[in-house]
């Protein structure tokens, strides 16, 4: 019953089963795994003292920034130079600018992206203090550089001259003529320089914490993902099931002549045939049976009429009519009856004779 598995057909479906769960579980551990990274993690970070409470270090020896070193105070010296602003971010629920200056160092001569503080307000409209002239020792959080998924990232591009919309040295590497570090730090106290009064002073804009350390949004996503994969894999299992249980159904109804083995199954068509069929001869069988009886009838009524006609005729014509009639009688069909009719009729005459 089960030899249709192995037709071509079933052949190019069942390798199509056999690649697909195994796929389907791969990608649905994977996802998981990626899950179990991120709780690792954020487990890890909440064991962890706060970054901003441990001695700050030169900021060479916190390079590269990664999860263990993001938030971390580093320690640099040098002079500002270029200073851009850093429009729609938000503070305490409010809107404003980031005010980034450069800070080129005096070991290296790269510049150190340095985010002195954030100011309410649209950019460009607002007076932002100067930075410290001279040279400085600064002391603050260091950050990784900023991406397209970071919150408040505007990658649009087309912004006004002196504006920047992310925090990435692939982004001011375009727009200054020396080498810039792949990392940003944000200071913890404001160090506005000129501000003239409370309300022009920037304020501290606290480290955020790296990128795939939380139970974000998008860690949960990926839990989602490995549901999705399973399910994947038990519907094609389900499917695979499922057709080879009506192919099965199919070859059984064709091997017990319920269908034909090119056709589907039907309402009983071929039963309703059938049944035609016989009832068709069964009619001729019922037509005939009537006729002869007719037939019968009919002799009978020829042999009657012959002798009331001849009357008491003699023994010859009714030992005529005799054989006539057991003729009709014993054939009962249309040949026999026609014998009894012409048997009366030749008795009719041979009375006639006599009695003439």
């Amino acid at each position: 019953m089960y030899r249709f598995l192995l037709t071509p057909r079933w052949w190019g479906i069942n390798l199509f089963v056999v690649l697909a769960i195994p796929f389907c579980v791969f990608m649905g551990t994977w996802q998981l795994g990626r899950f179990e990274d991120r709780v690792q993690s954020h487990e890890q970070a909440t064991k962890q003292p706060d970054p901003s409470s441990r001695a700050a270090e030169p900021l060479d020896e916190l390079l590269p920034v990664d999860k263990v070193t993001s938030g971390r105070p580093a320690i640099a010296t040098g002079t500002y130079a270029d200073q851009f602003l850093v429009p729609g971010r938000e503070l305490d629920d409010r809107s404003g600018f980031y005010v980034l200056t450069l800070l080129r160092t005096e070991d290296s001569g790269k510049a150190l992206p340095v985010v002195r503080g954030w100011l309410p307000g649209t950019a460009g409209s607002v007076p932002v203090p100067a930075a410290p002239e001279g040279e400085v020792t600064v002391t603050g959080d260091l950050q990784a550089s900023e991406n397209i998924h970071s919150n408040g990232v505007d990658a649009r591009g087309g912004l006004p001259e002196g504006q920047l919309g992310m925090i990435s040295a692939a982004s001011l590497v375009n727009l200054v003529d020396y080498d810039v570090y792949d990392a940003w730090i944000t200071l913890p106290e404001a160090q506005a320089g000129g501000a003239a009064g409370p309300d022009d002073a920037l304020k501290p804009v606290p480290a955020a914490a790296p990128q795939g350390s939380g139970l974000d949004l998008k860690a949960f996503q990926n839990l989602g993902y490995t549901g999705e994969w399973f399910v994947f894999a038990g519907f094609v299992l389900f499917m695979w099931f499922r057709l080879v249980r009506r192919e099965a159904e199919t070859a059984r109804d064709v091997a017990l002549g319920l269908v034909p083995e090119d056709g589907e199954p039907g309402d009983g068509g071929a039963g309703e045939v059938r049944g035609t069929s016989g009832d068709g001869e069964a009619a001729k069988a019922g037509g005939a049976a009537e006729a002869g009886g007719a037939a019968e009838a009919g002799g009978a009524v020829e042999v009657a009429g012959g002798v009331e006609g001849g009357g008491a005729g003699g023994a010859d014509g009714g030992a005529v009519v005799e054989a006539g009639a057991g003729v009709g009688e014993a054939s009962g069909g249309s040949d026999a009856s026609g014998a009894a009719v012409q048997g009366s009729q030749g008795s009719k005459t041979a009375g006639t004779s006599h009695g003439s």
